[in-house]
């Protein structure tokens, strides 16, 4: 049968394994450095919600004021209270469908939304559990839509704020390690 390809739907694939991650690791862990520049992984956590937020927010949907911190609430709180808030937007089909221009073309908000906060979501689990010391494995689905994410963004890629230079792994190198280390990450740090 196949997965239901709802908005709504397609965040909760992606944040669930992030919401695990963030519920089961100590915020003390997560103030460690994590593989983007500047920032632990409470950083990381506070720009996935910053992030997503602003977008849903210029897209007309209405999540409460003020936005959770990861100061105020710690990590877990204010991630939950954020994905918790973007999912019952994502369920409303008339904000999730609608038409939304990119520099890649027309598109919905809700196709919008995951083609770049879903592979944030993605990538940047793999930045948080580094921070904390937990492994992170992607799985072979999650990596497909990392590399289709990757393919799409063209020369973009390497804008401020996408990626940055790949980094150089071995002929040994996992596929994982491979799509990572062309995030700019190094994989093996």
């Amino acid at each position: 049968m196949p997965l239901p390809q709802d908005a709504a739907s397609v965040f909760d694939r992606k944040n669930t394994p992030l919401m695990r991650l963030v519920d089961a690791t100590d915020p003390q862990a997560l103030a460690g450095p994590s593989p983007c520049v500047g920032w632990s992984g409470l950083d990381v956590v506070q720009h996935l919600i910053d992030t997503q937020r602003d977008f849903l927010l210029k897209a007309g949907a209405d999540l409460p004021d003020p936005a959770p911190t990861v100061a105020a609430l710690g990590p877990a709180t204010a991630w939950r209270t954020h994905a918790e808030g973007v999912a019952r937007q994502l369920a409303v089909d008339t904000l999730a469908e609608r038409p939304y221009e990119t520099p890649f073309g027309t598109t919905t908000v809700g196709a919008a939304f995951d083609r770049f906060y879903g592979f944030d979501l993605l990538v940047h689990r793999w930045d948080i559990g580094a921070a904390a010391g937990v492994p992170v494995e992607l799985s072979d689905r999650e990596l497909d839509q990392v590399e289709e994410a990757l393919a799409g963004f063209g020369d973009a890629v390497r804008s401020e704020g996408v990626c940055g230079p790949a980094v150089e792994v071995g002929p040994d190198a996992s596929r994982q390690e491979r799509v990572i280390a062309f995030t700019g990450r190094d994989p093996r740090a």
